[in-house]
């Protein structure tokens, strides 16, 4: 089989990229083994405001121009619904806080996004005892119920193949790569913490933090706002509510944790008062990176290997953006962005990488 793109790991980025493939009419093929699961289990929040300081996301205004309409067209293209709309209330907990809110609203980056008036209403069953701030332009991407809708598009059309890549199977040549019976241009990493595990990107500072949520049934919260407090609380309807989220840099396993579940209930208990019961548990390892930027690129010595990883905690809004990015750097000349290029760390390649 002869084709443009292999793709490895279809979570946000594989999925975002693979749109970018569709359009110019590329040939690919995915492979997928669940091995990674975090965009699977993510809570999925786009919101352009980072609230533990009250400081603009990263090019938030450019991502959500263009991430909200692939959401849309993704939505229409699957007849699905997975976009949710909702204020994010900020809990303040301090008048020290209050004015950290308020001085906020300087920043020409924020004052789109900040409502100036504050919510001096209460909420049943929700702690706030110094008001609540405002967060406009914010909401949720269905992660779980958009990305098993597009595999099942995938496997629908023979794009995808359900089993592990190995590595080691894959032979690298001057045009093309090839792996068991295919021959591709090009080969596309999108493995998220997986990365590890790859002989030619595994130099890379990738760095794994476990997240854990818990889906609660709770009938008397009746919130549809996103509450942020000491964690977050988002309505998925029907009095249930995604809680999180953990980060814990030592259990390396995907596995829902007791421990984390007894940080979440503790937590929680600081934020509501009303009754509720746990539904499920959730797990998954985010990728990080030194700096919160992605990692996009070619292959310092194999032009024909990329990697699209390390989205972190803001992959909804991130993956459109940075994969529309990568397809018109390697076709139409557009330089990538240097905050997400790899070649920063090109330094960092060991010499002796496994070769082809």
């Amino acid at each position: 089989m002869k084709i443009d793109y292999i793709i490895v790991g279809l979570g946000l980025a594989g999925l975002a990229f693979v749109e970018e493939l569709i359009a110019a009419k590329k040939t690919f093929l995915v492979f997928e083994d669940d091995s990674q699961t975090s965009s699977l289990v993510a809570g999925g929040v786009y919101n352009p405001v980072i609230l533990k300081r009250f400081t603009p996301v990263w090019n938030a205004k450019e991502q959500l121009e263009v991430a909200l309409p692939f959401y849309k067209g993704l939505e229409e293209k699957l007849n699905i619904t997975v976009d949710q709309k909702f204020v994010i209330k900020k809990s303040f907990k301090s008048i020290e806080d209050q004015n950290n809110w308020f001085g906020a609203l300087d920043k020409p980056k924020l004052v789109a996004y900040l409502d100036p008036k504050l919510d001096k209403n209460s909420y049943h069953g929700v702690i706030a005892d110094f008001s609540f701030g405002n967060v406009n332009e914010t909401g949720r991407i269905d992660t779980e119920k958009l990305i098993t809708a597009y595999r099942a598009y995938l496997a629908s059309e023979n794009h995808i193949r359900f089993e592990q890549f190995k590595h080691d199977e894959l032979i690298i040549g001057e045009e093309s790569v090839n792996y068991k019976d295919i021959e591709a241009s090009k080969i596309v990493f999108c493995e998220g913490f997986g990365i590890k595990q790859n002989p030619y990107f595994n130099y890379l500072p990738i760095n794994e933090a476990k997240g854990e949520l818990l889906t609660i049934h709770a009938p008397e919260l009746n919130i549809d706002f996103l509450l942020k407090s000491t964690l977050f609380v988002m309505p998925l309807g029907d009095n249930t509510y995604k809680v999180g989220a953990t980060f814990n840099w030592t259990d390396k396993t995907s596995d829902p944790s007791e421990e984390g579940k007894e940080e979440l209930v503790e937590k929680l208990k600081k934020v509501i008062t009303v009754p509720y019961t746990i539904v499920s548990q959730s797990a998954g390892i985010r990728p990080t990176v030194s700096g919160r930027r992605p990692l996009v690129g070619i292959h310092p010595d194999y032009a024909n290997l990329i990697v699209l990883n390390g989205l972190g905690t803001r992959g909804v809004m991130i993956a459109p953006t940075v994969a529309k990015n990568l397809y018109n750097h390697l076709y139409n000349d557009e330089s990538l962005d240097e905050e997400i290029d790899i070649v920063r760390f090109k330094h960092l390649n060991v010499k002796n990488s496994k070769k082809g």
